[in-house]
């Protein structure tokens, strides 16, 4: 793997997370971070639906008339979306139930038509492929650590498997029920930003 698409790569998982630091995708990471399965699924399916939305969009684009090209996006991302929200109402329907609409919401998410454009539509078809697979790994880790904090401290689990003994709630130890409403994960999505800033004084400016 040359140097270069090892950054296209890695990039978008620390120092130009779409999240943290575009500040995209934020709707989604309140609203499905409140237990760890559907916040996995979802970073998945995002993931999935950016890298292969990119390397169509990249075959494509030297074939798409301008005054269309988002107009064509728009019709790749909702296919691709349509076939995941299908695929997981037939393999894990629970998890789809979970999510509702917001596996559909996916289509207007500012990250896929961010790197669309601003990628697919410039670069060559692996390029587009690995950046797309970088910013869904990106989106996916942070849903990730804010679901992993949400569930373990609101319900006192992990995937729906109880991890906190007990023996502590028989001391007196109770579930904070804040963790599990969205302005909590706001305020954890906040702390997260926080951190990187302090880490890394570039993304200060």
């Amino acid at each position: 793997m040359s140097s270069q698409i090892k950054e296209t790569f890695v990039s978008p998982l620390n120092i130009n997370n779409p999240v943290t630091v575009q500040i995209l995708g934020i709707c989604s990471a309140l609203a499905v971070t409140a237990k760890l399965e559907p916040a996995l699924v979802m970073g998945c399916s995002v993931a999935i639906i950016v890298a292969v939305s990119n390397l169509v969009i990249s075959l494509l684009r030297n074939t798409i008339p301008m005054r269309i090209r988002i107009i064509v996006q728009l019709v790749v991302v909702a296919a691709l979306v349509t076939i995941v929200s299908q695929m997981l109402k037939a393999f894990a329907y629970d998890v789809s139930v979970q999510l509702s609409v917001y596996v559909g919401l996916i289509i207007t998410n500012c990250i896929l038509m961010g790197r669309l454009e601003a990628f697919a539509m410039a670069n060559r078809p692996w390029e587009s492929f690995v950046d797309g697979l970088g910013n869904g790994f990106g989106y996916a880790i942070i849903l990730v650590i804010v679901a992993f904090i949400r569930e373990l401290l609101g319900s006192g689990s992990l995937f729906g498997f109880q991890v906190i003994p007990q023996s502590f709630y028989d001391f007196g130890y109770m579930n904070c029920g804040l963790m599990l409403m969205p302005p909590m994960a706001l305020i954890i999505l906040g702390c997260i930003i926080w951190a990187q800033r302090a880490k890394y004084p570039e993304l200060q400016n």
